[in-house]
């Protein structure tokens, strides 16, 4: 039975709603709507000009509207009087199959189909700056190994335990809060969950800790690398897939030496035949290629990959297998977008699936140290035009996700490629400007 949005309006005395939608870029695009207007919203959704947001859409095309998932709902922990709410982009009454989590739900829906139910935990990573980025906020925090440091944390206390104690409140059984290998950045752990749920929760994620961050007068930034000489902001993925009912692990094999079961090794081998044409959805900005493709950094390593490669409990890897009946992705980014992200993993393991794709062999070495001496392993596109290419011109994902989302994904991040390829830099002008 769908929830009444205005019924519990009343009850939670919700004043206001934001109905929001992600675009292809990942921009968190909403209208704040009265409480008072809520049922015909949740029938009908809010409109929108499709156009002027990061969608493949004219001046001319009709009004979109984004149609509410009660399930969503998120009350502000700061704001108790808002409800944030996930919406479906619509148009014509049709979903808009180039749309971010409308592209999810239907991958769920052909999981759902063989029976499968996908499950996943994100690891999104941040860094605490001044208000304008340039600088990190702790001025105290300089140390070379700067991981896990106490008194970093606790200095940071008040906004990470503001951003913890709400999701403790939401009901997302927050773990772990750390400060995490470079300077000013930190890393907040919550339970896996349904793919769905966990985009959901990544969406917002990223909103509350901007804000939290922004309310005590400093910035919190995703970007995937901000300082060139500190490690990149990740977005690992742990992956595991259930039956229907989401309640036995179809990955989980004690038999095997890694804990995984067939139906897991053809996942794996789908991402890994299909992750260059994902890259650039995984990895989607121009800064993006300067974290998978950087050199060392002040802590000794950039713990992020650069070849197509898996391994048991090695952070040195593509994919680590850290515990039976799971593995870790870690080559996204914190620029992914949450929905893109989850329907491009699973997209990309139903492949695998169906074609009982082979991972090949796991490599038990230090990738950082002895890459170099695997023959024939492939690489990871070294800026987005290539990635954009190989998504364009990819056969595998396009089947799966659908010609429209992938067309539009990649007529835009063209666009936006054209535009940075006609910029023109600080550094080229220190090099070339005398030439």
């Amino acid at each position: 039975m769908t929830k009444n949005l205005a019924a519990i309006a009343k009850q939670r005395k919700i004043k206001y709603f934001l109905i929001s939608f992600v675009d292809l870029f990942g921009v968190l695009r909403a209208k704040l709507v009265p409480a008072r207007a809520i049922g015909s919203m949740q029938k009908d959704g809010a409109g929108f000009a499709g156009f002027a947001a990061w969608l493949d859409m004219s001046p001319a095309d009709g009004d979109m509207f984004a149609v509410p998932d009660p399930d969503s709902l998120i009350q502000l922990p700061w704001k108790k009087e808002v409800g944030w709410l996930a919406g479906d982009l619509y148009l014509d009454g049709k979903a808009i199959e180039a749309s971010p989590r409308v592209a999810l739900k239907a991958q769920i829906a052909k999981a759902e189909k063989k029976g499968y139910h996908m499950k996943t935990g994100v690891e999104c990573e941040y860094f605490l700056t001044n208000e304008n980025g340039t600088k990190i906020a702790d001025k105290r925090d300089t140390q070379s190994k700067p991981c896990y440091d106490q008194s970093a944390l606790m200095r940071r206390y008040h906004i990470i335990t503001e951003i913890c104690d709400s999701m403790i409140e939401l009901g997302w059984r927050p773990y772990q809060n750390d400060h995490e290998d470079a300077n000013g950045q930190f890393e907040m752990n919550w339970d896996y969950d349904d793919c769905l749920k966990t985009a959901d929760r990544h969406v917002f994620f990223k909103y509350m800790t901007k804000q939290i961050a922004e309310n005590h007068g400093l910035r919190a930034t995703f970007m995937p690398k901000p300082f060139s000489n500190l490690t990149g902001n990740g977005c690992h993925a742990h992956v595991s897939v259930w039956d229907k009912a989401g309640k036995k692990n179809l990955f989980h094999n004690s038999r095997d030496e890694m804990g995984l079961s067939k139906l897991a090794y053809h996942f794996l081998g789908g991402i890994m035949h299909n992750v260059e044409e994902l890259t650039s959805i995984f990895n989607p900005t121009v800064n993006s290629y300067k974290r998978i493709n950087a050199p060392r950094t002040l802590s000794g390593a950039t713990w992020s990959p650069n070849s197509v490669s898996y391994g048991g409990n090695n952070r040195t890897h593509m994919i680590r297998i850290p515990d039976a009946g799971r593995f870790e992705m870690r080559l996204m980014d914190g620029a992914a977008n949450p929905y893109l992200m989850q329907a491009g993993i699973l997209a990309a393991g139903l492949d695998g699936i169906k074609h009982k794709r082979d991972p090949g062999k796991r490599l038990d070495i230090n990738m950082y140290t002895d890459g170099h001496t695997v023959k024939g392993l492939k690489k990871l596109p070294l800026n987005l035009l290539d990635a954009i290419r190989l998504t364009q011109n990819g056969k595998a994902l396009k089947e799966q996700l659908g010609a429209p989302l992938i067309d539009a994904y990649c007529k835009l991040k063209m666009n936006e490629w054209d535009d940075f390829a006609k910029s023109i830099s600080q550094w080229e002008r220190e090099h070339t400007l005398d030439c």
